[in-house]
């Protein structure tokens, strides 16, 4: 009997349960930041550095875009000898030219591996990412080695890590991540920063004050393309008197510098940038994470689009954990705080350490390696330290 006959292969593959079974392998409880990540990252060196000496892996063609389940062709040969050189799909004894359910889940490990949409298909963030050199890929394994190295005897019991390249967040204690967030974070011309600080205040529910760049930066363009930008906004212009200022007196194509500097603030509500809540942390750079209106973000292969700030999904669960030290702080308070629109600030009694960090490479006990793109061009640079 052919299993792979005719529309036999799309009834017979398992779509969800291999994107499951992908997801599995990378959503454990091990930080992508701590001592054992170190160690994990020197067995993924010991494993790649043979297999680049020996060649590393082939190129998959450009005719292998818009492959998936159930179809078949001369590239999909192509595609399944790369995942099966780098692990992602189980050696098979014939590799014939049908995307199988061998391949489909091949694929999906492929993807969660690095971050992308996991669809099963070879869209153009997969086909890129299949197209990195192994040689590239263990550049990326030595200098994370040494900046997770750098980094691992500064970390506390309890502790945050906003992981630039990958967009995410890991809220760590005793060793083990207990949440784990997506996140959007700057992109390249606003990048956000790296540093360690302590996490101090929640603001429920707050004013958003426009920073001067933005104004200048955004605020003047939106302004001429929309006039009633700021009213749509709710976002009310005060001189430094407290005077109330009409935008209709400003002229937006040439604002001075007086205007400038007007406090430019948004009211709390639904179409807040800063969302439901905003987490203080000391840093000179005016950086903090918050909640933020446009969630749809969150659903993206690619996470850069911030002016520096991090945006958190979930951050309600965030915010009960930063506030466990607080006593009475429950899920179910934050959850009704966030809804009453209150203007509420909280300091955080527990004061926990937080680290914006910069890792493209990391694996797990499991030996599942994960990679990030270097968005921010600090791997070609061959940074593995970075200032304060």
């Amino acid at each position: 009997m052919d299993l792979f006959s005719g529309n036999r292969t799309l009834r017979e593959i398992d779509s969800d349960g291999n994107t499951a079974a992908a997801e599995a392998l990378i959503a454990t409880n091990e930080p992508i930041l701590s001592f054992d990540t170190a160690y994990n990252l020197q067995l993924a060196i010991s494993q790649y550095e043979p297999f680049v000496a020996a060649g590393g892996w082939e190129e998959v063609p450009q005719e292998a875009y818009g492959l998936s389940s159930g179809k078949k062709g001369k590239p999909a040969i192509a595609l399944k000898r790369r995942l099966i050189s780098s692990g992602d799909m189980a050696l098979v004894e014939n590799v014939d030219d049908v995307v199988d359910e061998v391949t489909d889940r091949g694929i999906r490990t492929f993807q969660a591996r690095h971050g992308l949409i996991v669809n099963g298909k070879i869209d153009e963030p997969t086909w890129y990412a299949l197209n990195v050199p192994a040689q590239t890929r263990l550049n990326q394994l030595y200098l994370n080695f040494q900046r997770v190295q750098n980094l691992a005897p500064n970390l506390s019991e309890r502790y945050v890590v906003v992981n630039i390249p990958a967009a995410t967040i890991e809220a760590v204690a005793g060793g083990m991540v207990e949440q784990r967030h997506v996140a959007v974070v700057g992109r390249v011309d606003r990048a956000t920063p790296i540093m360690a600080s302590k996490i101090s205040q929640i603001n429920f529910n707050p004013y958003w004050h426009v920073p001067k760049s933005l104004v200048r930066k955004d605020l003047t363009k939106y302004m001429q393309e929309n006039p009633n930008y700021l009213a749509e906004q709710n976002i009310f212009i005060y001189d430094g008197s407290g005077n109330k200022i009409d935008p209709a007196t400003i002229n937006w194509a040439n604002i001075s510098d007086t205007e400038v500097n007007y406090m430019y603030r948004q009211e709390p509500g639904a179409a807040n940038s800063m969302g439901h809540c905003k987490i203080n942390f000391y840093n000179p750079y005016d950086c903090y994470l918050h909640d933020t209106p446009t969630k749809a973000l969150f659903g993206e292969n690619a996470r850069f689009h911030s002016s520096g700030c991090v945006r958190v999904e979930s951050v309600h669960q965030l915010v009960s954990w930063l506030l466990r030290d607080n006593g009475d702080w429950t899920q179910d308070r934050v959850n009704a705080t966030f809804e009453s629109l209150q203007r509420l600030d909280v300091k955080c009694e527990g004061q926990v350490p937080i680290h914006t960090t910069y890792i493209t490479a990391w694996a797990n006990r499991q030996g599942t390696v994960s990679f990030r793109d270097d968005v921010y061009n600090f791997d070609a640079q061959g940074k593995t330290t970075f200032e304060a």
